[in-house]
């Protein structure tokens, strides 16, 4: 069954976050997918991913220069599965998969301090159990780790 875990972000932005959780999931052998809402995030994602520690990088492409296959990490706008990815990543709203159930694990972010980000969030929450899928809804504590509160 696929786990649909709702990811809070108020103590640290996006691009802290994301890169731990894409090491973690490459730790398990996982491909990822990172669907975002427009091809400027994208791109900003992009050279971040390169550069957003300086002993490490993850190795990753945009779709538009993927091959199918390739790439561990694709970033996208669209549904496009070109590297048959276990985890799909979505930020600023991008829209869930039409089938969920074609991935081990669906990872939604939301920046906690944008009431547009918030709303976008809860509608998918919503439509996630309307589907009668379960979802776990995750936000930092003081300490900065991730407690389950739904």
């Amino acid at each position: 069954m696929t786990e649909i875990f709702f990811y809070h972000l108020e103590r640290q932005p996006l691009d802290q976050v994301l890169p731990s959780l894409l090491e973690k999931t490459r730790e398990r052998g996982w491909r990822a997918v990172i669907r975002t809402a427009t091809s400027e995030r994208a791109a900003i994602l992009d050279e971040h991913l390169w550069a957003y520690r300086e002993e490490s990088f993850l190795a990753h492409a945009l779709a538009s220069n993927a091959g199918p296959g390739e790439e561990p990490i694709v970033i996208a706008i669209d549904e496009a599965n070109l590297n048959q990815p276990q985890v799909s990543f979505h930020i600023e709203g991008a829209p869930l998969p039409k089938s969920p159930q074609a991935y081990e694990r669906i990872v939604v972010l939301f920046d906690g301090n944008d009431a547009a980000s918030l709303e976008t969030a809860r509608t998918q929450w919503r439509n996630i159990r309307d589907q009668g899928l379960a979802a776990t809804y995750w936000q930092q504590n003081e300490q900065g780790r991730w407690e389950k509160k739904a």
